[in-house]
């Protein structure tokens, strides 16, 4: 019965996305996962049923609507349990997603998490420890600062989930839109971070 609800409460919450029953389903198995190894490690404080629906869930689906639709590889920077990268992987299957995350028991709970969509992979290192190149890199309840340097050297743009503006601590120019209850907002760089903006950016 938690399956059917947790699908009807997560398509109340997420009016603005349009899942298939696939996924829902992956998203389900998710959530129920997430569950029982949150019984064994502290990935999550959030983990009632509405409360997660809400705070991850739909929220990470909010992100997924304005991840760019010419981006083909997302870097979630310390995703923890998953969020917002595994759902942007979901909700976004021609992504090719990587879910940070440096602590190694949430890595391992992604990695067996990651078997349930097949455009996932997983490092668990530290963002400073990770070379290579992505489209777009996400992350939220992470610094913007230690998010921001990551990106200058590795992301093409950087969308950010948080109450704080980036703009304390990057010169990049940002569009920034509420997020769904207002809990705070998704800030997204309009160009690549690092760059210093012109007129028509700032303007």
């Amino acid at each position: 019965m938690i399956r059917v609800e947790f699908e009807r409460r997560l398509r109340l919450a997420a009016p603005f996305s349009s899942l298939d029953g696939t996924q829902m389903q992956e998203l389900w198995l998710h959530y129920d996962l997430m569950r029982r190894w949150n019984s064994r490690i502290n990935l999550t404080r959030v983990i009632e049923l509405e409360a997660a629906i809400r705070f991850h869930y739909a929220e990470s689906l909010f992100v997924a609507a304005h991840v760019p639709k010419s981006a083909r590889s997302v870097i979630d920077v310390g995703s923890g349990p998953g969020f917002p990268g595994f759902v942007l992987a979901v909700a976004r299957p021609e992504l090719l997603v990587t879910l940070l995350e440096s602590d190694q028991r949430k890595a391992a709970f992604l990695r067996e998490a990651g078997d349930l969509a097949p455009n996932i992979q997983v490092l668990a290192r530290r963002s400073r420890e990770v070379n290579g190149w992505w489209d777009l890199a996400v992350s939220r309840a992470v610094r913007a600062e230690d998010v921001i340097e990551f990106a200058r050297r590795a992301a093409g743009q950087a969308m950010l989930v948080g109450t704080e503006p980036p703009v304390k601590v990057s010169s990049t120019a940002w569009d920034s839109v509420e997020l769904p209850g207002g809990r705070g907002k998704l800030w997204i760089s309009r160009i690549p971070v690092g760059s210093e903006p012109n007129d028509k950016d700032t303007g």
